[in-house]
């Protein structure tokens, strides 16, 4: 996102002051500016002063860590387990029907599998896990119903895994909302005013 300069124009000395100190949260973009104006504004800076804010501006953004909560760890499990299950379930389903495809049912559990991982790393995916697990439910309703008429084990296994990738959508949409929108320098002081409410409790 741009900083605008003018915003920055508009605003005193003292609130300027905040964007060029050390322990600043603010890009280096907007600690440049700043910068800038408190000089055109008059302002007068040491060489440690200078040599501290030329810190700030060239320092590079740090690798950010996205908020990992347990409720991504079980859906993951869920999805991984679901892709062993589809596994079994395709090799025996190849042993009644020589006709089943192997490569893209490969493809489509390698793709779940990289979505499972995806999850654990704490990615936002349940929107796109609840269109794909709609689209997956109507399309093999059929097939389902007729493997559990004729093909009691596969049809169990497939159930099992309709079932397992549901609630991994679900434990997705059960993260509480606070905890989504949380800002990566801000998760760790989320997480210790989280522990002191539980030690109060």
């Amino acid at each position: 996102m741009a900083v605008k300069k003018g915003v920055l124009e508009k605003m005193s000395d003292v609130e300027l002051e905040k964007y060029i100190k050390p322990e600043t949260t603010f890009v280096p973009e907007a600690t440049k500016i700043a910068f800038e104006i408190l000089k055109k504004r008059g302002r007068q800076f040491s060489d440690e002063e200078i040599e501290l804010i030329n810190l700030l501006i060239n320092k590079k953004e740090e690798k950010k860590i996205l908020p990992i909560h347990q409720n991504h760890i079980k859906s993951s499990n869920f999805i991984f387990i679901s892709v062993a299950l589809g596994i079994i379930n395709l090799i025996l389903a190849m042993y009644i029907d020589t006709k089943i495809e192997f490569i893209p049912a490969s493809i489509a559990f390698t793709f779940l599998a990289i979505l499972g991982y995806f999850v654990r790393q704490g990615r936002e995916l349940k929107v796109l896990l609840l269109v794909l697990f709609s689209i997956g439910l109507l399309g093999s309703i059929h097939t389902l119903i007729f493997n559990l008429t004729n093909f009691p084990l596969n049809g169990i296994l497939s159930l099992s895994q309709i079932i397992l990738q549901f609630w991994a959508v679900i434990f997705l949409f059960m993260i509480p909302k606070e905890f989504e929108s949380i800002k990566n320098n801000e998760f760790e002081l989320w997480l210790s005013g989280k522990n002191e409410e539980n030690t109060q409790k």
